[in-house]
């Protein structure tokens, strides 16, 4: 009854290994980062609806061989499982040092601690591309054992496309692979079925009855005859080994469910369409609807998945109760669909971006109905606000924009310093044009000479009010100088506000707020609004809800 759903903003290996004790995970779903040389972006929209051109790198997938991939390398040969060890060694010796072997290396130190983590009873789907799919498998062996292999599944990500025109000379790649593994053959599972083609049913079920209900006649006859202990006795006049024992088999004819279609013809079963449940899901899954353009879905996030895949993935391998986790979870879209289907639920991410970006997702899909959750790793106080602008000052200045409210404005690793981190964009009369809050975001030296260089920029980009996130306080000539700014008055929205304002990072903590006409823009992207619902007849209860190390 205490559980609290956990977003944990770090990185996941030593999260996993601090706060997730052993065997305390029903299914873990994974989509890391692919090895594919790309950076992969989170795209903010703007007021159009176009793409901004400010792309906020969320994560780089090029994983590099370095001095850590060399440290972790020898803490899996020396300290991991023999098989993981075994092979390890066996691939550097084929691949040598380089990227693909880092990916590798950082993958299967993690794999092993998801595997600790994980119940007897669960399951594990790793998402992957054919770059590096096949190498994967392998290190899910050597972890997981080959015994508790169960699937690879091709589900088809993207319609046909065709880059010949580019020079492509290959066929169209549109499919990822999913791996699923399981802890042992004691694991949850829960049939999928996929609707019946109309052909089929055109086919198939062509007869109707009285009540205009579609059905099919199946066999009755038992397999096997008397070698498989099938009774023999006569029924509407023909005598045969049937399925069924008598007393069954009298109580389907009292229902109506045994038919004869002709005097003398062996008599069959009744199958309706309505109560058949559908095509069991194979391991191609091409049914998926693809996000794009105008899907409902999209947030702007690239590797963004979409909710109905991880809808069947969560069905299958869970219930009701559980505890999902994703330790690379992204935009959060097994969390989004953890939350719907009433699973409890984890997710890490080594950006606050993402844990900014779920964390809106969910209060956009959810509202009022959003189950208690809490924010593991992200700054409460400034002690550690100190503490993240030392580990990394990019990462502090995102989470410092999105105490306001405000959307990251660059890029740190392309294009030169705009002076500006962050803005908000309003609109406060009826012409249609957004206006901006410009915010400045400094965690070290601060002095007069700051607030004065925000003017400028407010003086250059043409807008009305910014703001200067401090970590420390701000001495009395920078008061002095944010006051002789004056005031932004507002035509439609009465009051005055100040065109400097300089906020700490204490005073934003406490839940001070910028001063401006609060007549806004979504900043980011909006998730559609979700309703939680059931899993009709996959009810379970679960009291042993969480032993976690916190």
């Amino acid at each position: 009854m205490d559980w609290k759903n956990k977003l944990y903003f770090g990185d996941n290996l030593n999260i996993l290994r601090d706060c997730v004790a052993d065997a305390r995970i029903d299914l873990i779903y994974l989509d890391p980062p692919f090895n594919s040389n790309a950076n992969y972006n989170v795209l903010f929209k703007e007021k159009s609806g176009e793409e901004s051109a400010a792309q906020i790198t969320a994560f780089e997938d090029t994983w590099q061989w370095s001095l850590e991939a060399e440290a972790v390398y020898k803490e899996i040969v020396t300290s991991g499982p023999r098989k993981l060890a075994d092979l390890m060694q066996a691939l550097l010796a084929f691949l040598g040092r380089n990227d693909m072997m880092a990916y590798l290396v950082m993958m299967a130190i993690r794999l092993v601690e998801l595997q600790r983590v994980l119940k007897f009873t669960g399951t594990i789907y790793l998402h992957c591309d054919p770059t590096a799919s096949h190498y994967l498998k392998l290190v899910m062996d050597a972890i997981f054992g080959v015994q508790n292999f169960v699937n690879e599944i091709t589900w088809k990500r993207s319609s046909a496309h065709s880059d010949a025109k580019q020079g492509a000379k290959h066929f169209g790649r549109v499919a990822d692979t999913i791996l699923l593994y399981c802890k042992s053959d004691d694991r949850t599972w829960n049939p999928q079925y996929q609707p019946y083609d109309q052909e089929y049913i055109d086919r198939d079920y062509r007869r109707v009855d009285e009540n205009g209900r579609r059905y099919r006649i199946s066999d009755i006859q038992g397999p096997g005859g008397a070698a498989k202990g099938n009774p023999r006795y006569e029924l509407m006049g023909v005598t045969r080994y049937w399925r069924y024992s008598k007393e069954k088999m009298m109580e389907l004819c009292r229902q109506g469910r045994i038919v004869q279609t002709r005097p003398g013809a062996v008599p069959a079963y009744k199958r309706y369409l309505d109560e058949m449940p559908g095509v069991p899901v194979q391991n191609v899954w091409t049914d998926v609807p693809v996000i794009n353009n105008r899907s409902n879905e999209k947030l702007g996030y690239p590797t963004q998945k979409p909710e109905a895949l991880l809808e069947r993935i969560l069905k299958a391998s869970s219930n009701e109760g559980d505890v999902v986790l994703d330790p690379f979870c992204g935009c959060g879209t097994a969390i989004a669909v953890a939350e719907k289907l009433k699973r409890h639920w984890i997710g890490i991410d080594v950006t606050y971006l993402a844990i900014n970006l779920v964390q809106r997702r969910l209060r956009d899909s959810f509202g009022e109905q959003l189950s208690p959750h809490e924010i593991i790793g992200a700054p409460t106080d400034v002690h550690g606000a100190e503490a993240l602008k030392e580990i990394n000052p990019y990462q502090f200045e995102w989470w410092a924009v999105d105490l306001v409210n405000a959307r990251p404005a660059k890029d740190h690793k392309k294009g030169s310093d705009t002076g500006i981190d962050g803005y908000i964009n309003f609109f406060d009369d009826k012409s249609g044009q957004a206006k901006q809050v410009i915010v400045q975001v400094k965690s070290g030296y601060i002095g007069v000479n700051h607030v004065r260089d925000l003017k400028g920029v407010l003086e250059r980009e043409k807008a009305p009010i910014g703001v200067l996130i401090t970590l420390r306080e701000p001495t009395k000539p920078m008061l002095t100088e944010a006051a002789a700014g004056g005031f932004y008055e507002s035509k439609d929205f009465p009051g005055r506000y100040p065109r400097l304002q300089i906020l700490t990072i204490a005073e934003l903590l406490e839940g001070k707020k910028i001063q401006y006409p609060e007549h806004r823009v979504e900043t980011f992207a909006k998730a559609e609004r979700r309703t939680k619902h059931s899993q009709d007849g996959l009810f379970r209860n679960r009291s042993e809800e969480s032993n976690y190390r916190e």
